[in-house]
């Protein structure tokens, strides 16, 4: 994944970029990053955690997605109401009105995922739980790190050991969040990263 999207940036004809990644996607983002040092100007890591971070791997990270999506399809909603979103009434409110940004593009919008990709990546996470540990010191770049106090699909103390080996870096916990923290406190995280982009350096 991490070669693809250099192969991406290459194809467009970029020599720098500002690189977001959430989740899986910070999976591949600090894979990115230590791979291709110059090309990364500014990073943003959220709801994510390091290769060989203790827990993505675990067994019950796969039963808490497939136990979430069966108590969705009973309550004819999204799954992401219950893996992102805590069952507090803050949290119960902030996953409608996520769901409710998530339908207010109308064209071009995404294809559902397919049970074959969806797999693929369970996969993967689990692969990258396993993985052996990176130098996340060679992450040069000022690094914005932003996750939910309870993540249950990558656990939050995760949030602070990549704090904590990343030299340049600031952390945010949102309290009273989960996976979807970001989503839940979604202008205080766009507040955020907007101050950590705003700079020429």
């Amino acid at each position: 994944m991490a070669r693809a999207a250099e192969g991406f940036v290459a194809a467009l004809g970029l020599t720098g970029m500002d690189l977001l990644g959430f989740s899986l996607g910070g999976f591949v983002a600090q894979q990115v990053a230590l791979d291709a040092p110059g090309l990364v100007r500014r990073l943003v890591l959220a709801g994510t955690g390091p290769a060989g971070g203790t827990g993505i791997d675990r067994p019950t990270g796969g039963a808490y997605v497939y136990w979430d999506m069966a108590r969705a399809a009973l309550a004819r909603t999204d799954a992401k109401e219950f893996l992102f979103f805590p069952r507090t009434p803050a949290g119960k409110a902030a996953a409608k009105a996520y769901l409710a940004r998530l339908h207010e593009r109308g064209m071009d919008r995404d294809a559902p995922i397919t049970r074959a990709s969806f797999h693929r990546q369970i996969t993967t996470i689990r692969g990258w739980g396993r993985a052996e540990p990176q130098d996340l010191s060679r992450i040069g770049v000022p690094t914005l790190i932003a996750n939910g106090d309870h993540d249950r699909m990558v656990p939050t103390e995760l949030s602070h050991d990549m704090h904590a080996r990343i030299p340049d870096s600031t952390l945010i916990i949102y309290p009273g969040a989960g996976h979807g923290g970001v989503f839940q406190y979604v202008d205080e995280f766009v507040d955020a990263v907007r101050a950590h982009l705003d700079t020429d350096s």
